[in-house]
């Protein structure tokens, strides 16, 4: 009989946070998929588990999945890990879970942490519908592109985010959100210094760049979404201002958008009066 492979989830931060049964699990297969094996070996290690390791990142998984499948076909039992909560979840492991699905392997969850669902239970934000970005583009150019076409979404927006871009980031959803779209930006969750900071995006651009402890660690950053009438038409239309803006002077750009959105002319052209 083929064995399974488990998608296990790991702790993001406090290590109690293993589950006894992901623990039991990590004890019994014959080997465990890790995105960074010296990272998981610490997490083992605090329980006492000694287990064979196989590097498994987003630059060897293509080929290895074909020789993974093929021990689980066998009747090897796997783990896939990731350096920290819900493998998959802006971490590799997608190919070798199609290909063992494929090949009519059992492919069984175990659940837990995860840093965006963490952020998302304590932040105070519309959490009836959320979709998540991940990480976005780390080019300034594509990431307030990224951001512009998110600037209309009626969901709360989820996005990790590193602590050398996070300033920058903040800055850029200022201009694309508005100064005053709600936002919470969680930091280091689960950890000794865990911090949960809500406000505008433009109070936590604020603060972030004022304290430096607060650009240290890893990041959730959860924005509001635009309200369905006024809020989601002035969105829209700073959308379409920012790609009109482009090819055509401000004011015709401004002019266009407003017409296609609806949105006051002059909540799309910032800096003077486009009446």
């Amino acid at each position: 009989m083929p064995g399974t492979l488990f998608v296990v989830a790991t702790p993001i931060g406090n290590l109690g946070d293993l589950s006894p049964r992901a623990l039991e699990t990590l004890r019994a297969v014959a080997a465990i998929c890790a995105e960074d094996t010296r990272h998981t070996r610490q997490l083992l290690a605090r329980y006492g588990v000694e287990k064979p390791l196989l590097a498994l990142h987003e630059h060897n998984e293509g080929e290895l999945a074909e020789r993974l499948v093929a021990r689980l076909l066998a009747g090897e039992s796997l783990a896939l890990v990731s350096d920290a909560g819900t493998p998959l979840v802006s971490d590799p492991g997608f190919r070798l879970v199609r290909a063992a699905r494929a090949a009519g392997v059992r492919v069984s969850p175990l659940p837990g942490p995860s840093a965006f669902v963490a952020a998302l239970s304590v932040a105070g934000l519309p959490s009836d519908r959320f979709v998540f970005e991940g990480f976005l583009p780390a080019k300034t150019g594509a990431r307030r592109e990224r951001l512009a076409a998110l600037a209309g979404e009626t969901r709360t927006l989820a996005f990790y985010e590193s602590a050398h871009r996070i300033e920058e980031t903040l800055a850029d959803m200022v201009q694309a959100f508005g100064a005053a779209r709600p936002a919470v930006l969680a930091r280091e969750l689960t950890k000794l210094f865990e911090t949960v900071l809500d406000g505008t995006v433009a109070e936590l651009h604020a603060r972030v760049a004022a304290d430096a402890d607060q650009r240290r660690g890893e990041f959730v950053l959860l924005v509001q979404g635009v309200g369905e009438d006024a809020d989601a038409r002035i969105a829209e239309g700073r959308r379409l201002y920012a790609k009109l803006g482009e090819h055509l002077p401000p004011s015709t750009a401004a002019k266009l958008a407003a017409d296609l959105s609806g949105a006051p002319r002059k909540a799309l052209y910032p800096g003077r009066d486009a009446g």
